[in-house]
């Protein structure tokens, strides 16, 4: 398969037999299947399923939080005794981890990265500022945590406005079959529950529906 990347979509539509999905830049596409796995705020804004389907997608919410990455060039060291870390008190840092050190990935050639999630309350408090003011605001909490912390080569700071499902869709069936023929159906952890195991129940979901298509 070809992969396309940064095409946000914007419409699709049912065009005999088959959809046609139109993206930001105005380009359209034909596909026989689609499958749609972003979360389920932004399915709701194509519009493409029926009344039944919509309110059972409307009851599904999100935690929202900020992400943020710091990339260090190699053989910078982060003299720390874990691999990552819950703090369950901070207002502000949830959790903290040295990523290469979490997967036994450490290497002189390559250098470490460390990512910081932010709390929900932080995340829900800041949502709408702008990511470089409260990038500022977590790296500050950051070096209180970790004074001896060197300083990053680069730094990437992520709003995560779709965090975690607080709330899937009704009864957790993994995928929602918006149309047989052509095949429209969506899953995600929206539609199970919000970790690692919850996105590869739905895709096993949705690979049951493709089988079932062919």
């Amino acid at each position: 398969a070809e992969v396309f990347y940064g095409r946000q979509v914007t419409h699709i539509h049912r065009k005999d037999t088959c959809w046609e999905v139109r993206h930001k830049d105005g380009d359209a596409e034909h596909f026989d299947i689609v499958v749609l796995t972003m979360p389920v705020p932004q399915i709701l804004q194509l519009q493409v399923m029926g009344e039944n389907q919509r309110r059972k997608l409307e009851a599904v919410s999100y935690s929202s939080r900020y992400a943020l990455g710091l990339f260090y060039k190699a053989d910078t060291q982060i003299d720390v005794p874990w691999a990552a870390k819950y703090l369950s008190n901070n207002p502000c840092i949830r959790f903290i981890a040295i990523d290469d050190k979490k997967r036994n990935l450490e290497s002189k050639e390559c250098g470490a990265s460390l990512v910081v999630h932010t709390s929900v309350p932080f995340g829900i408090q800041h949502l709408e500022e702008e990511k470089e003011a409260v990038q500022d605001i977590i790296l500050q909490e950051l070096e209180k945590l970790m004074p001896e912390l060197p300083k990053a080569d680069s730094i990437k700071c992520q709003k995560w406005r779709y965090s975690q499902v607080t709330r899937s869709v009704e009864d957790c069936p993994g995928q929602m079959t918006v149309l047989s023929e052509p095949l429209l159906v969506c899953g995600g952890d929206g539609f199970t529950h919000s970790n690692f195991d919850g996105c590869i129940e739905s895709a096993l979901k949705i690979c049951e529906v493709l089988k079932a298509s062919l």
